[in-house]
């Protein structure tokens, strides 16, 4: 599980062409705890920093997750890891016989969808339909 954050931390900085930087709970702002713990009330939570926003990495559900918000609480985007077989058809069939380390589903707040696997060590967007996204 250890390995798996270091790789969702290293998806979300690709998706958002930052470096992740560990960050104590002190200092993440306190409209974005409250936002977290309104959600996730009681949920263990390792903080990090993607350029001005703020990275939760937790578990939900016996899922690995990470969620950004910005500043002032804003839930950004939600990425959850999960198995190649729950890509949608379309996705799967664009990665066919490639060997895909990691896969996780994104939901922005707009409730958009995008969905990341990790091939050869790069990050790979699609959108629903298996069309490629820019970061």
């Amino acid at each position: 599980m250890k390995h798996f954050f270091g790789i969702l931390a290293i998806a979300v900085c690709a998706t958002t062409a930052a470096k992740a930087q560990k960050l104590s709970t002190e200092k993440v702002p306190a409209p974005v705890k409250a936002a977290f713990e309104k959600l996730h009330p009681h949920t263990r939570v390792n903080w990090e920093m993607e350029k001005k926003n703020y990275e939760a990495g937790f578990t939900a559900n016996g899922k690995e997750t990470s969620e950004v918000y910005n500043a002032g609480g804003s839930l950004l985007e939600t990425e959850v890891a999960i198995k190649v077989s729950e890509l949608p058809a379309s996705v799967q069939s664009k990665l066919k016989g490639m060997k895909v380390a990691e896969v996780a589903k994104i939901t922005k707040a707009d409730g958009s969808v995008n969905y990341e696997a990790e091939v050869k060590g790069k990050d790979l967007l699609f959108d629903p339909n298996g069309n490629p996204v820019k970061p």
